[in-house]
């Protein structure tokens, strides 16, 4: 394996709802064979491994998002220079909430849940999160898909054995908690929440949301909502667009185009 260079810039990478840090593992050995430092954060207390989580789910039911912001923004900021940040899912959110709070070289998003404001709601979303939202109950728990949902909204461009398999490797619940307070209730609540940011922020890092065009989870017209938030800060912000991939774009058979595309974005627009 390539041993990090002093041009490489270290990379954070930083993993959404349903998933633990073992969904990047392939991210990890491609931008390492790279020339590159790569990190790879769990929430507070996600570190223990998949199968361990889903037998002690009060672990997930009690995360919380300041916590894990706070910790993601330790593990940024005690790098030797800053990083490329980037987020799949609510680690796209998470990966925002990083670059409001001016962290971060270059960062980007892929099929990002939404932050505070965004309220568009296409059909297959609702249907992908109904699960988790037709029970007020699920707000305490740790909720996760069965194999069915989990094809659904997740991995719908590849077979049902290939999802299968993907989903007994990589699945876990996920706090009910996050998908209603952050995902339903924060836009109707007054005052800003726990997932609000500065859409105006003019200096903070260049920003690229890249989206899967049969994403059923976070379709494209969310993150084309959210990438247009930004449009009066000075910052660059841009998106991209996969047009035959899932939301699992990261995983299933392809994921390298996105991982270079992503790479070599943040590469040519990070700041020095």
């Amino acid at each position: 394996m390539t041993e990090p260079t002093s041009t490489a810039l270290p990379i954070v990478l930083i993993h959404g709802l349903w998933m633990t840090a073992r969904s990047w593992d392939r991210w990890v050995d491609h931008y390492r064979a790279k020339g590159h430092e790569v990190i790879v954060p769990s929430y507070p207390g996600f570190e223990i491994e998949v199968e361990a989580l889903r037998e002690n789910p009060k672990i997930i039911a009690e995360a919380s998002v300041p916590d894990t912001l706070e910790h993601l923004s330790e593990v940024v900021e005690s790098l030797d220079r800053p990083p490329i940040i980037m987020g799949h899912s609510f680690g796209g959110t998470l990966t925002q909430l990083l670059v409001n709070r001016g962290l971060g070289a270059a960062a980007v998003t892929i099929d990002s849940a939404p932050p505070e404001g965004v309220r568009v709601n296409p059909p297959s979303q609702i249907r992908s999160l109904f699960p988790i939202l037709r029970n007020p109950a699920n707000r305490h728990r740790a909720v996760g898909f069965t194999k069915e949902q989990f094809h659904y909204a997740f991995a719908n461009t590849v077979s049902r054995e290939e999802s299968d398999a993907a989903y007994d490797r990589l699945h876990i619940p996920a706090p009910g908690n996050w998908v209603w307070a952050y995902g339903l209730i924060a836009n109707w609540k007054p005052g800003h929440q726990e997932t609000w940011v500065d859409y105006d922020l003019d200096d903070r890092a260049p920003l690229l949301f890249i989206m899967g065009g049969k994403d059923h989870l976070m379709p494209p017209s969310v993150i084309r909502s959210n990438a247009k938030k930004y449009r009066n800060s000075d910052a660059l912000t841009e998106t991209y667009e996969f047009p035959d991939r899932s939301h699992f774009t990261g995983v299933e058979p392809g994921w390298e185009q996105v991982a270079d595309y992503a790479l070599d974005w943040a590469t040519r627009h990070a700041r020095r």
